[in-house]
């Protein structure tokens, strides 16, 4: 697999507290140029970044970001929020909290109630797999598998860890074929995006590929 194909399948990402405007219209900048799948954002600067590329990037942004605990009506709030500001995609995090008192359906309706919320775009769930047992991890991909979202996601990279080869090979074992697996967190080198897509991963959340590949001759 060559640079392109990597770049095709990455978000490319910036999520951190202190982010400027003039970071996110680099982010943006350097998407379009290394054709990245999307640009990921926070929500407050959603509409001015679609507004800047256009039809030339697609927009994604977080939401119940990064715990999770926010109730299902905020986290609707915040998805139909983003998606009036432009937002093309929304990664939501899931209640961990309810998942480990088993209240499966509660975990469901809320992932079904913000696809609602979503007004079609495209929907990705965050269960943080640093924070869950196998048997949890297994749980959240029958569910997810069921829930109308298109895909599932490892991590918010701001847990005490992300992605892992295990991970993703665990899910990509238990998803519905129709499910694609997001792996994000920790993502820091080339070797480690080929394998994370050999493993079944349909997107990468990272914020250093991009770089990487910037620095090389060949860009």
């Amino acid at each position: 697999m060559d640079y392109s194909d990597i770049l095709k399948k990455v978000d490319h990402t910036l999520l951190s507290p202190d982010a400027k405007w003039s970071e996110i219209k680099e982010l943006c900048d350097d998407a379009i140029r290394f054709g990245t799948a999307s640009v990921c954002i926070p929500t407050s600067y959603v509409k001015r970044a679609k507004e800047y590329v256009g039809d030339k990037m697609k927009v994604c942004t977080v939401i119940g970001f990064p715990t999770g605990y926010s109730t299902t009506a905020v986290k609707c709030f915040e998805a139909g929020d983003a998606v009036d500001n432009g937002a093309d995609e929304i990664d939501m995090v899931i209640n961990i909290g309810f998942l480990k008192d088993k209240l499966y359906e509660s975990v469901l309706d809320e992932i079904k109630a913000v696809k609602s919320a979503c007004k079609g775009r495209l929907l990705k769930v965050i269960i943080e797999t640093c924070l869950l047992t196998d048997e949890e991890k297994i749980k959240m991909c029958e569910i997810v598998s069921i829930s109308g979202a298109e895909y599932i996601k490892t991590s918010t990279g701001f847990s005490i860890g992300g992605a892992t080869r295990e991970d993703i090979k665990l899910m990509a074992e238990n998803v519905a074929p129709y499910l694609k697996i997001k792996a994000a967190g920790g993502i820091k080198t080339l070797e480690d995006a080929q394998d994370f897509i050999n493993l079944g991963a349909a997107r990468l959340g990272t914020s250093r590929i991009v770089k990487l590949i910037k620095s090389t001759r060949a860009y």
